[in-house]
């Protein structure tokens, strides 16, 4: 259960203006100008707490970080939140700001937008405001992840035949290895675009999952709208699939076909197959694989 604070209610203010976004088209800006005071959110908050919220999101019609009393308001949120949890989501940009990058390090969890790693896609997709460069973004992002004690999350959107190459897939690949991550989500358009893109199928998204490494610890997200593939996977298929990629029971649903969801149940009750948790999700996994890993451990 998830209480959202918008840091910037009135209008967007973002120095990104993603094609992708939900919200209409604006210029970008480097730092937020019309604000809230954080007496008014703190107050707010307290009417709304109670022990049914499990996190306290930090968002905004833009980016969050930008709100120039960001650390301020953490510090208040933290005095009344007692087990609650807090967390932002940010677009990873202003990671290259000290303050923000050390205000961050205070949060239960974060979650780190990275659609790109190369020039030329990041200003494609994300339209960033002039000064930011994506090979400082990514340096951030590593070395935030390295220090960073809570729960760390990346996301990653795709949009039809701009990000979704294959050169574009290694690349973020190799940049993902040396990022600590709890999980890293990839998701596509699930909502009317500020212009004219689209997004990918459920399938599309399974298959670009299975070309990442199988060490890093991969969530498909999107699932609105996703039509059931449906289709035939033999004891070995499962196997194989399940130990490059884990999947939930929902990409089960949505990959196999009747008689393959039978096969996996019986590998389950004969040991095969296994279940890990990931931040509080269950993927499912060959018994073998966990074994490995703890081998390497």
């Amino acid at each position: 259960m998830s209480l959202g604070i918008d840091l910037s209610p009135n209008y967007k203010q973002c120095n990104f203006d993603c094609l992708y976004c939900e919200l209409a088209p604006q210029s970008t800006i480097a730092k937020q100008t019309d604000t809230i005071e954080v007496e008014d959110i703190i107050s707010e908050l307290k009417m709304h707490l109670d022990t049914q919220i499990d996190v306290i999101t930090l968002t905004a019609n833009g980016e969050p970080t930008l709100y120039p009393h960001l650390d301020t308001l953490i510090d208040e949120i933290d005095k009344i939140k007692n087990k609650t949890k807090t967390l932002i989501l940010t677009n990873s940009a202003t990671l290259i700001d000290e303050d923000v990058f050390h205000t961050l390090l205070k949060l239960d969890k974060v979650k780190l937008s990275l659609d790109s790693v190369s020039d030329s896609v990041f200003k494609k997709i994300d339209r960033p405001h002039s000064d930011i460069k994506i090979d400082k973004i990514v340096q951030k992002v590593i070395e935030f992840s390295k220090i960073y004690k809570g729960e760390l999350f990346i996301e990653i959107l795709f949009v039809h035949q701009l990000n979704d190459t294959k050169d574009e897939i290694a690349k973020l690949n190799k940049v993902l290895l040396d990022i600590d991550a709890s999980r890293v989500d990839l998701g596509t358009i699930d909502r009317p675009p500020a212009y004219p893109v689209v997004g990918i199928s459920y399938k599309e998204l399974f298959d670009i999952s299975m070309m990442f490494d199988n060490s890093i610890p991969i969530h498909i997200a999107s699932r609105t709208h996703a039509e059931p593939n449906n289709s035939y996977y033999s004891d070995e298929d499962i196997i194989n699939t399940l130990d490059k990629r884990p999947l939930t029971m929902d990409d089960i649903d949505l990959l196999f076909d009747d008689d393959s969801k039978q096969r996996l149940k019986k590998l389950i009750q004969n040991g095969m197959i296994t279940t890990k948790t990931v931040s509080k999700m269950q993927f499912l996994t060959p018994k073998k694989h966990l074994n490995r890993k703890k081998n390497k451990t």
